[in-house]
């Protein structure tokens, strides 16, 4: 159970840099705390780091990168900062997201330079919200190699993680902390001091109690999360006195396909595909993102849609290793006819085939959404999905470089927090998360956090 509690005479032992949490925001707080001089240590819950970025598409947008440029991508950490104001509305808080903005190309170049991991700009589909194609990945465009490399670069460069120890008790003296108290797998407890502590566990998405309080609206979806975020992090820093800020921030997923749990790339629908439900028929604008989808698609009968497009579109989204497995498992159905489909999915033919004769190829339909690309056509292809809560973008209230602050807005000597684990900038709710935006705060973040001196 989380908790603080004043320091304890002494510590099992000590350390100058402790991060709690061994996902990318983890760490790569890291690597920048060890480029910084610092001596680290990573501490992680699970057996092997992992984390939501190995479920993730471990895609990180950046602006004004040299891949960018070697694509023809003219960008800008000034044109991404809007993109992510106009995506939640102006939400946000404005220093921080022109941190992030200005941060992330830089960010991704010196992962890139520094550490050799080897990045490419997803060049042949957009995202929702986002006026370049900025989208940074590595070359299966998974998660989990982003999440191996990160690991086997901060081993090779002497980083101690230890993992299978969950910290449970923060320890204080009056504003500043100390260190923690972590468990092992038999039981016992051991002590860590430090004289700066990182706070990279993530959300509180593993948490049914919070979710439900917080976003209501999404507390029976299917957790698509990691388990491990069960809000420590919010909870430490609400005892200690530290601010919060949109707790009912997330992102959700509408395209996870069912019963698979396997995430379905967005590309399927950014380059026409469509969603309908039991009956064959649409049911919204889906270009407005996969973080709306998710209250979309779970309102409809039993909770599911299909995704519908086409084999032109399933060679695009083939470059994603998770819709590879999609394939594989047989997740995703293919016919020569709309009639073909609708058998196989078991929808009403005559519905399903009126949908896809009716979508235009210009102009804005009766959903609101606007039609500029290519039609789809033969053979079609279909995934069977549902919504999903994936991250929460609430969390402890930090500067730029990822100091938490009270409620008073002063910072805490020695306390910082990134990724999940700090307030992200996707607005109040689920329609400002612009894609990307959980990596994009893990990583950037992160690094900021990992830099900062130790005081």
């Amino acid at each position: 159970m989380a908790k603080v509690e004043p320091a304890p005479d002494s510590f099992d032992f000590s350390v100058e840099t402790l991060i709690v949490g061994a996902g990318a925001c983890g760490l790569v707080a890291a690597l920048a705390a060890k480029e910084a001089g610092q001596e680290v240590l990573v501490i992680e819950a699970d057996a092997v780091p992992q984390g939501s970025t190995a479920l993730s598409a471990g895609l990180i947008p950046a602006a004004g990168t040299r891949f960018q440029a070697e694509a023809g991508i003219a960008d800008d950490a000034e044109r991404f900062a809007d993109d992510i104001q106009a995506k939640a509305k102006n939400e946000n808080d404005r220093a921080l997201v022109a941190a992030l903005a200005s941060g992330s190309g830089p960010a991704v170049e010196w992962l890139a330079d520094r550490y050799h991991l080897p990045f490419s700009v997803v060049h042949d589909f957009d995202y929702p919200g986002h006026s370049r194609r900025r989208m940074h990945g590595l070359p299966s465009r998974s998660g989990r190699e982003l999440i191996d490399r990160l690991r086997s670069t901060a081993e090779s460069e002497g980083i101690d993680i230890i993992c299978e120890r969950r910290v449970e008790t923060l320890y204080r003296d009056n504003r500043r902390v100390l260190g923690v108290a972590m468990r092992r797998p038999d039981g016992g407890i051991e002590t860590v001091g430090c004289a700066k502590l990182v706070l990279a566990c993530n959300g509180f998405g593993g948490n049914r109690e919070m979710v439900s309080r917080h976003m209501p609206d999404i507390a029976d979806a299917v957790w698509f999360g990691h388990d491990g975020n069960r809000g420590e992090a919010m909870i430490w820093g609400e005892a200690l006195g530290a601010a919060t800020r949109h707790m009912g921030a997330y992102q959700g997923h509408g395209n996870v396909a069912q019963p698979h749990g396997i995430l379905i790339t967005w590309a399927v629908i950014t380059e026409g595909g469509i969603q309908v439900n039991q009956s064959g028929h649409r049911f919204w604008d889906e270009s407005q993102g996969y973080s709306e989808a998710a209250r979309a698609v779970l309102a409809q009968p039993g909770g599911v849609a299909w995704s519908i497009f086409d084999a032109r579109i399933a060679g695009i989204a083939r470059q994603f290793e998770d819709f590879r497995q999609a394939e594989a498992q047989g997740a995703i159905q293919q016919a020569d006819t709309p009639e073909a489909l609708a058998a196989k999915l078991g929808l009403p033919a005559k519905a399903l085939a009126s949908e896809l004769k009716d979508l235009p190829r210009t102009g804005t339909d009766s959903f609101g959404r606007n039609w500029t690309g290519q039609a789809l056509s033969p053979p079609f292809c279909a995934v069977k999905v549902t919504g999903a809560l994936f991250h929460t973008q609430g969390g402890l209230d930090t500067d730029t470089q990822g100091r938490v602050r009270d409620s008073a807005g002063q910072v805490f000597p020695n306390l910082l927090a990134a990724g999940g684990a700090a307030c992200g900038v996707s607005g109040t709710g689920d329609s400002g998360y612009l894609s990307g935006n959980g990596l994009l705060a893990a990583i950037v973040l992160g690094r900021s956090a990992g830099m900062s001196p130790v005081q």
